[in-house]
């Protein structure tokens, strides 16, 4: 039986008020709606990456993943190192466009690219995907604490009571704080969970002691790094690569609203690519590591004796952890658990805010309000979000395990959301009709591959067997069949149906990715090399103000610290607050102007609403850099 003392209370339940105080702290630079989603474009992209991998690392990964590598020992690492394939797409494709292209969500950019009936089938699907990640969050931390708390005699009550207390943390700070919020909780939950995670590895082979002791006790077929090809209908490396590979992780990368968000609140298109590249290539490595050690772990702790070998595959991470940590220590981890949750959950419920506004609410519900209007709705709708998740986590907790509920979750929407996508930006030949059939007849197709898979999900199968009946068989190779199935419509659908001109999707698809600058700047980009260079910043009457558009703000530059620059007027700087570790939370990005002559030389100059609006303070000493 697992405790928590008095210090992990402690611990807990300070982290949860620090985090509550923390994300609360940070509404004081949102402004403007944009600021509520997107942070006012003006993060650094270390910043990024460490929220990033805080939000692919959720409460259901520790669970989910720990089990899993239990189960299948090293093998259980093939989920999270299938997004290097991905990479060149991302960093040098989607991400241009959708920074350059100023959507503010996917379905708007659909609506750009195809029309607006693909725009609101889209937004159907993103609002299931959204919500149901919302509600598989809240229902594994239930799964993982309800065990080992006892608030009340009923352990349903329990669980329903952890469900909502972490739910409630998480929406307090968002509603206050929006995306800025979410990037600087998600930055500390980031280095938090993956300190604690290595740190149960550490730990955990000391107590089996040392390396030699714990690779002894790990099994043989244990230790491969893949899984067998076919032959598990629960764990198989064709299933994996299907499902996690190539649905999951083009949907999570290229549609989940929270990431993009995440990408779009950058300052720079640059910072974007290092952020993704250091999130596939250093910190997902790791994060696997922090998540899967504690199942190889688990396995050798049990072959050792350590363990009894009747203990619940699902609750080895809890286990391994109690058993390796001293109190304090234990509930620190237990504290990188709600991290987990909240550092994921924040970014769905702002996400989903962020659709609902800006796909629902505005174009269709009521157009034409004030900026303060739509804050106030998103604000509304982030807490409406978090309302749905609770209730979704019963259909969950009837489903089995974690690993079965996501996987059967995500195998069953994302196919036809990443074929549509993958299509859109790839083939400027795709019409608006096969986007919006590949939708709906993908998502048609996949409710009868459920009710009939036999029929239709065996001859994609790879010979894996049927197991657990028709709704809850195929589990994740169902995911080969609905891309199958929903690319097979976009082709046909395609061929029969008349494209838009080429001109209508300049800066939409990959091939015309080349005028994307151009469109976003209003006039050709200016790439000559410059400095970056130091001015005072100073506030002046009469200055163009910030707005929605970033249009509307413009700087006064001196002559020389433009000619240092190699600036031209119109061209974009980013103003910054020279301290590196605030990552550009105090900055701003904007237009250059000369200034006359008979102005201050030393100082850049921008309206008061301008400098409120970036975090600086009049007269301080601050960085400018030309971006293009």
């Amino acid at each position: 039986m697992v405790h928590i003392g008095t210090i992990d209370w402690v611990i807990i339940i300070g982290y949860c008020l620090a985090m509550m105080g923390f994300g609360a702290y940070y509404g004081r630079y949102v402004k403007t709606s944009k600021d509520f989603f997107f942070g006012g474009q003006r993060f650094a992209w270390w910043i990024i990456a460490f929220s990033c991998i805080a939000t692919l690392v959720g409460s259901y990964s520790f669970v989910k993943y720990s089990t899993n590598a239990y189960k299948n020992g090293f093998s259980s690492s093939m989920s999270y190192l299938n997004d290097w394939m991905w990479l060149p797409l991302m960093m040098f494709g989607w991400i241009p466009i959708i920074y350059y292209s100023k959507i503010r969500s996917i379905p708007e950019y659909f609506e750009k690219r195809f029309d607006k009936h693909t725009r609101l089938m889209l937004t159907l699907f993103m609002l299931l995907y959204l919500i149901g990640y919302i509600g598989i969050n809240l229902y594994t931390m239930g799964v993982v604490l309800n065990p080992i708390l006892h608030v009340f005699a009923d352990r349903n009550v329990n669980f329903y009571f952890i469900v909502l207390v972490i739910a409630v943390v998480s929406a307090v700070y968002i509603t206050a704080g929006g995306q800025t919020s979410v990037i600087m909780t998600d930055l500390l939950q980031g280095v938090l969970l993956l300190a604690a995670g290595i740190a149960i590895f550490c730990l955990g082979v000391n107590y089996l002691g040392g390396p030699g002791e714990f690779w002894r006790h790990v099994p043989p077929g244990h230790r491969f790094a893949l899984a067998r090809f076919n032959d598990s209908a629960s764990f198989s490396f064709a299933g994996v690569f299907w499902q996690d590979g190539i649905a999951n992780s083009a949907v999570f990368w290229f549609m989940n609203q929270g990431i993009i968000m995440r990408f779009l609140s950058v300052r720079s298109v640059e910072d974007g690519r290092k952020a993704i590249l250091f999130v596939v290539l250093v910190l997902s490595p790791l994060a696997v590591f922090a998540i899967d050690s504690s199942g190889w772990l688990g396995t050798a702790m049990v072959n050792k004796g350590l363990l009894p070998p009747d203990v619940r595959s699902q609750d080895i991470f809890i286990q391994v952890a109690y058993l390796v940590c001293r109190p304090g220590v234990f509930g620190l981890i237990l504290a990188a658990l709600a991290a987990a949750l909240m550092s994921t959950v924040d970014t769905l419920i702002n996400a989903t805010s962020a659709i609902w506004v800006n796909d629902v609410w505005q174009p269709y519900i009521k157009p034409n309000q004030t900026d303060r209007h739509y804050l106030a709705v998103a604000r509304w709708v982030s807490v409406f979000a978090m309302l749905v998740g609770i209730t979704l986590v019963p259909v969950y907790k009837s489903v089995g395990s974690i690993y079965e509920a996501h996987g059967l979750f995500t195998a069953t929407i994302t196919p036809p959301m990443a074929t549509a996508l993958l299509l859109a930006v790839l083939w400027r030949r795709y019409t608006s009709a096969a986007a919006f059939w590949t939708l709906l007849g993908g998502a048609i197709m996949m409710l009868v591959g459920m009710m009939y898979p036999q029929l239709f999900i065996k001859p994609f199968a790879h010979g894996i067997p049927l197991e657990g009946g028709a709704f809850k068989g195929y589990k994740y190779i169902r995911s080969l069949y609905g891309v199958a199935c929903s690319l097979s419509i976009g082709l046909i659908v395609t061929l029969v149906t008349k494209p838009r001109n080429a001109a209508e999707l300049a800066g939409l698809t990959l091939s015309s990715r080349c005028t994307l600058r151009t469109l976003f700047k209003g006039a050709p980009p200016n790439d000559q090399p410059g400095k970056i260079i130091h001015l005072k910043i100073q506030t002046i009457d009469g200055m163009t103000e910030y707005g929605e558009q970033e249009e509307k703000a413009l700087a006064l530059i001196p002559p020389r610290a433009m000619q240092q620059m190699n600036a031209e007027d119109g061209d974009l700087i980013y103003i910054c607050d020279p301290r590196w570790w605030y990552g550009g939370l105090k900055s701003i990005r904007i237009f250059a102007v000369t200034s006359p002559p008979r102005t201050a030389q030393n100082a850049v100059q921008i309206s008061p609403a301008t400098l409120r609006q970036s975090g600086l303070k009049n007269g301080q000493s601050v960085t400018l850099k030309k971006l293009f």
